[in-house]
């Protein structure tokens, strides 16, 4: 891009941004949204560099973006760093990238603007990786602010699987035989074991990098989402690009599968 374009953006976007700020009808905004932090390698290959330096770009565009949610009012962000099919990844990729989520991970919780708390199955990461995570939950746990799912290690499916033998093992502790649980059981039981239970299922969900997949994120919760697909790959989201995501959430006329 020419660099008077760029120069010109830099002048005319803040302004933009800002009327779009002001145009946001406050009750018509998500409270819980959740974004996939989608297109970080690509980025790389694109700019000529190796991946390692795709996610680090990645990781640096998730204080700026948690900045966005305070901005306009958002309760629980969930952030989807590391899938489960991620973990299949070679090791000379995977070992990297576990160290730059650490380092996201502890330097969010080192600032305690946000309450973080850590989605996805935890017994699969390394245990440096999960007792990481842990202790940045124990760290913001008292923090009055935006919570943040960190799903690491996350996969929709095992989700459900998760919490369905959560749900068994409450139902045996008390003594509860199989026909009574399945004469018992409904939705909210398994709602209720899921890793965000308590938690407002997600009124927005934004996937970066023009994919146009759930792959697996949310299964459960984003039954009745509404969904934003933005080209941009993850490292070049911006805050212009959230706030249109807003925008166009705001707008729709919401039907919760009615």
């Amino acid at each position: 891009m020419a660099d008077w374009k760029r120069g010109l953006r830099r002048v005319l976007y803040p302004a933009y941004e800002a009327r779009m700020l002001r145009r946001l009808p406050a009750d018509q905004l998500p409270k819980h949204i959740g974004v996939m932090l989608d297109g970080n390698r690509r980025w790389a290959r694109a700019v000529g560099r190796d991946t390692a330096h795709g996610h680090r770009a990645g990781a640096a565009n998730i204080e700026p973006l948690l900045g966005w949610c305070d901005e306009v009012g958002i309760e629980v962000v969930t952030l989807w760093l590391l899938s489960t099919d991620n973990l299949n990844r070679p090791a000379a990729e995977l070992a990297p990238l576990l160290e730059i989520i650490e380092e996201a991970v502890t330097s969010l919780a080192a600032q305690q603007r946000w309450r973080l708390h850590p989605v996805g199955a935890l017994d699969l990461l390394p245990a440096r990786t999960a007792e990481l995570l842990k202790a940045a939950a124990e760290s913001t746990r008292d923090v009055d602010g935006l919570l943040v799912n960190v799903a690491v290690g996350y996969g929709g499916r095992r989700e459900i699987a998760d919490a369905v033998r959560s749900l068994l093992q409450e139902h045996a502790e008390r003594g509860t035989t199989l026909e009574e649980l399945a004469e018992q059981i409904d939705v909210e039981h398994i709602a209720d074991h899921l890793y965000t239970k308590g938690q407002p299922d997600p009124d927005l969900v934004i996937r970066t990098s023009g994919e146009q997949r759930l792959g697996g994120f949310l299964l459960w919760q984003s039954a009745k989402s509404e969904f934003y697909f933005c080209e941009a790959y993850w490292p070049d989201f911006r805050r212009v690009d959230f706030l249109r995501a807003i925008r166009a959430y705001a707008q729709r006329e919401r039907r919760f599968g009615a």
